[in-house]
Order: C-alpha cells, then sequence, then structure tokens
C-alpha cells in the first residue's frame, strides 16, 4: 500500500474534518470554562478585599434564622 493510499484512507475513516476542527468544540469550551474561572477569582478577590464576604453571610444566616425561628 503506498502513502497516498493510506493517507486518503485515514481521512475517509476518519470524517474528513478540514482544517484540524475535530476538536474546536474541546477548546471552545476550555476556553469559556478558563474565562469564568477568571471572573469567579476576581470576584472572589474583591469581596475578601472589601469585606463582603462576611456581610453576605450574616445577611443570609440572619434572614435564615429569622424565617425558621
Amino acid at each position: 500500500m503506498t502513502c497516498r493510499r493510506l493517507i486518503e484512507r485515514c481521512s475517509r475513516s476518519s470524517g474528513g474534518a478540514a482544517g484540524g476542527e475535530e476538536g474546536q468544540a474541546t477548546v471552545e469550551y476550555a476556553l469559556v470554562v478558563l474565562a469564568a474561572a477568571a471572573i469567579a477569582l476576581l470576584v472572589i478577590a474583591w469581596a475578601a478585599r472589601t469585606g463582603k464576604i462576611g456581610l453576605l453571610f450574616d445577611l443570609v444566616f440572619d434572614r435564615v434564622l429569622a424565617a425558621t425561628g
């Protein structure tokens, strides 16, 4: 079997996707996850620096205690 026939056979069996599009959806998903993680880290850093996390927890616990008791 010649190299040309082998390449043709492999390209037919892999679906023949052109230009490396096989993993495009996976790469796009990974980029979205990385962007979401970066935004989450920025929000956490801001909230920790300003003390808003403690205020948020206090508010939530106060409302839960008021609703239950």
